[in-house]
């Protein structure tokens, strides 16, 4: 593999190089349980994302995003209301969605109010579009799920036409046409970072790259390395379409710990739940702790340790696959937010040096 160029047209989503990857924390705001078993209101829940954010600033992570939901078990149903209150207590951080689920929103609200924090951030935002894992919000906002597949290609193309921020033309049958109208607020000093989350599938993977944004992929299960074909795809479809190359990223469930045991330990009951609990919804089988230390071995999708482990992990990750960043998803079910802390600062203080080391080549500091 050639190191790639970084093309300063692709902005802050030009690909790094090869000795280097990005991290960044992804949430959905998971609601946890006081010890009574009873459930932290969604209100305190966000609350304890604000601070979620200020520490993984201080930490000197690249980005955090928060993930759209519309169900009980996660609090974030409005990303871009919490992203503004998140820039006004952060400084460096890039704050973005993760996703916006563009298939029941409005596009041209969802790049005014992504523009708005943009503004407010001064210039950090970013959004991270999809269809989502849920389909909650299509009964929710009043859509057929028949239309799952035209309302995502219609929203994203509309989308794609007010990012230029020119005059939109657009037409579709999901929405009335546009002629000519001007969206508002603009940026400021460039194109609002728009990326593409997918699951795993190579239609996903060639609509991300006929629109040329970034892409990152949901590994939430098997081995990460199983997804280079879709990785390789991306890039010579980036070329097929004469794009330049922008940022390919991972998106995979995880927790740091002081040690490889207590990481394993805090994790595995939060995750038994939420993984049955999903299970059940989507007629899965239970899960067991065999599954789990499966997923958790150096070559699985869980990015559960210490520090040391958890960085020969992602050094691996971009061994294997060459990607830009890594987002870890470190919240989990009911995992406490004491333990989600103590996971952000280890993340940023233990686990990003140790990265930078193992890709420059040398060995890891004791």
């Amino acid at each position: 593999m050639t190191e790639k160029a970084a093309d300063p047209a692709a902005g802050p989503t030009a690909p790094v190089a090869e000795d280097r990857i990005l991290l960044g924390l992804n949430t959905f705001g998971d609601v946890g349980v006081f010890p009574d078993g009873q459930p932290v209101p969604n209100a305190q829940v966000l609350r304890q994302l604000l601070e979620q954010a200020e520490l993984a600033d201080e930490v000197g992570l690249h980005a955090f995003g928060v993930g759209e939901h519309h169900r009980k078990d996660f609090a974030v149903s409005a990303p871009e209301v919490f992203l503004a209150a998140a820039a006004a207590r952060t400084r460096n951080i890039r704050l973005g969605s993760a996703v916006t689920v563009l298939s029941s929103d409005d596009p041209i609200r969802v790049f005014q109010r992504f523009s708005t924090v943009d503004a407010i951030s001064n210039g950090r935002a970013e959004v991270m579009l999809g269809r989502g894992s849920f389909i909650e919000s299509f009964p929710l906002f009043g859509l057929d799920l028949a239309d799952y597949e035209v309302l995502f290609e219609e929203k994203l193309e509309l989308f794609d036409r007010v990012r230029a921020q020119k005059p939109v033309h657009w037409e579709g049958r999901t929405r009335p046409a546009i002629n000519g109208l001007n969206v508002y607020p603009p940026l400021e000093h460039h194109l609002l970072p728009a990326w593409v989350g997918v699951g795993g599938t190579p239609e996903s993977v060639l609509r991300c790259a006929q629109y040329g944004y970034p892409i990152i992929f949901a590994i939430i299960g098997g081995q990460p390395r199983s997804f280079a074909p879709l990785a390789n795809l991306y890039r010579e479809a980036m070329a097929k379409y004469g794009h330049p190359m922008q940022q390919m990223a991972t998106h995979s469930p995880g927790h740091v710990a002081d040690t490889d045991e207590q990481a394993r330990e805090e994790l595995f009951p939060h995750w038994l739940e939420q993984r049955n609990r999903i299970g059940r919804e989507r007629g899965w089988g239970p899960a067991n702790r065999g599954e789990f230390d499966a997923m958790c071995a150096p070559e699985g999708a869980l990015y559960v340790g210490s520090p040391e482990t958890v960085a020969a992990k992602i050094a691996l990750l971009k061994k294997n696959l060459g990607v830009d960043r890594f987002d870890l998803k470190y919240s989990n079910g009911t995992l406490p937010h004491s333990a989600m802390m103590r996971s952000i600062e280890l993340f940023g203080t233990e686990v990003a040096p140790r990265v930078a080391v193992l890709l420059a080549g040398a060995s890891p500091a004791t």
